[in-house]
């Protein structure tokens, strides 16, 4: 049993499969608007969510990988997942992680493009869920492959793609607990779902957000009433709503104000953040769609890398009570819903924080005004225990090989429930957190895509890291 990979052979194979293989399944599966089920109450008639899921298992079926189990699991009134079980040829178990269901529309497209229009543009395949994270099930089964076509070892791999991710992974506890027999004991962890901080080099996430969401209700009024004869006399339920959103954030810088909703740094996070923004320096925030002279509240890249992953933030998502444009009378609305998104620190638990913003927006309504706070979502974020060092070598020398550079740490400032549960459930694994969710890559907005690149180099620097996990223990006999 070898236990070295021959890069340019390996090269070959994921490259060849990408081209011939991958992407033809990729643009089949941007075509199925295979929204979440937080997205789509009906998902189960729709079908959407089933005809993503059986695309790639017939893909799967279809690669000539030795030993591989494939199975659709199906719970009853939850999404389904697919598993896939590859026996090992050397100790040790490792899971690989993605998910098939995918964030709504969003306005805003190019007019050539759309969420359920796949275009290959240069080196982007446009269409939404490619990168969040469509390829990673077609990814982590070309590694494998790349290891079996050099009788390279490798340890025994459980695949697992959910359908319920965007959502917030409901579903995913359940099948966690009812297929535990079946999954093991794994002593690495791989998640494609994350982002990195360019398309030049493997990127470690180290951390990721929690959340407290819901909405936030200000009632003044039983009916709307003429503002010429109200105003000045009844509040505005708008005004009253930013008067309580002040209790949270500063208008001013958006810094969130409690306590409660803040986190110490850890000094080693601190460092990664200085190397991450030596290396990218203003390309932290120009990547981002800003219009004509805008920008952020401060341009010291370290410090943004700071505020997007280990610090706070609030963004309103969506609101209720406001009428459009074209309809909107003089008239003093009866109330305004506004849909409240915190990001919160990696280490501040998702549920206290969601409660004590509820107690602080609910308490004391300003002129007795009915405010009601409504939990959407609430969820812990992720830390990752530090790296073994054959892991930090591993992913060093995989981001050498396949990018040519070395591989960097930062945080993210997005969700991935699925982490903060695997963390809680093996505790003694490793984890390797990455993606292909890069500069203007616009995961959940207009114009998301693929870097398809990125996403071959990744294939290939999975199949490295593997070798490595198989080179820490002796071959299966």
């Amino acid at each position: 049993m070898a236990s070295m990979l021959d890069q340019a052979r390996a090269q070959a194979l994921v490259d060849e499969t990408w081209e011939a293989s991958i992407l033809p399944a990729l643009t089949e599966y941007i075509r199925i608007p295979a929204k979440s089920p937080h997205f789509d109450g009906d998902w189960a008639a729709s079908g959407h969510i089933d005809a993503a899921v059986a695309l790639a298992e017939r893909w799967c079926r279809e690669q000539p990988v030795e030993g591989m189990s494939v199975e659709v699991v199906r719970l009853e009134g939850r999404t389904p997942v697919l598993l896939l079980d590859i026996p090992g040829t050397a100790e040790g178990t490792v899971l690989l992680y993605g998910h098939l269901d995918k964030q709504p529309e969003m306005t805003g497209w190019d007019a050539d493009k759309g969420p359920w229009q796949p275009v290959m543009e240069g080196d982007r395949l446009y269409g939404r869920g490619g990168a969040d994270d469509g390829y990673a099930v077609f990814a982590s089964l070309t590694a494998v492959r790349a290891l079996q076509d050099q009788g390279v070892a490798h340890p025994r791999c459980v695949v697992l793609i959910e359908t319920c991710e965007e959502s917030g992974s409901f579903d995913l506890p359940h099948y966690i607990d009812a297929l535990a027999g079946r999954i093991g004991e794994p002593e690495l962890v791989i998640c494609l779902d994350s982002g990195c901080g360019n398309y030049d080099q493997l990127w470690l996430t180290t951390s990721l957000r929690g959340m407290a969401m819901g909405d936030l209700s200000v009632e003044i009024l039983e009916e709307g009433v003429h503002s010429g004869d109200a105003g000045g006399v009844v509040p505005d339920s708008f005004r009253l709503a930013r008067g309580l959103l002040e209790r949270l954030e500063s208008a001013a810088d958006g810094g969130i104000l409690p306590e409660a909703f803040r986190a110490e740094i850890p000094a080693e996070r601190q460092e990664q953040a200085e190397a991450a923004a030596s290396v990218l320096g203003e390309g932290v925030y120009r990547k981002f769609p800003f219009v004509g002279g805008a920008g952020p509240d401060r341009d010291d890249p370290m410090e943004l890398i700071l505020d997007r992953t280990w610090r706070p933030a609030l963004a309103v998502t969506g609101a209720d009570g406001l009428p459009p444009l074209a309809s909107a009378g003089n008239v003093l609305r009866p109330r305004t819903v506004l849909r409240l998104s915190l990001r919160l620190p990696p280490t501040v638990d998702g549920e206290a924080a969601t409660r004590a913003l509820k107690d602080l927006l609910e308490r004391d309504p300003p002129n007795g005004a009915r405010v009601h706070f409504d939990e959407a979502w609430a969820t812990t974020g992720w830390h990752a225990p530090p790296l073994e060092s054959w892991l930090s070598d591993a992913v060093n020398t995989a981001s050498q090989a396949w990018f040519g550079r070395p591989a960097m740490a930062m945080g993210e400032g997005g969700t991935i429930p699925f982490m903060g549960m695997l963390g809680e459930r093996f505790p003694q694994a490793q984890f390797l957190i990455t993606g292909v969710l890069g500069p203007q890559s616009n995961a959940h907005g207009p114009n998301e895509f693929l870097h398809v690149p990125t996403a071959r180099r990744l294939t290939g620097a999975v199949a490295s890291v593997l070798a490595a996990h198989a080179a820490q223990g002796r071959v299966a006999d």
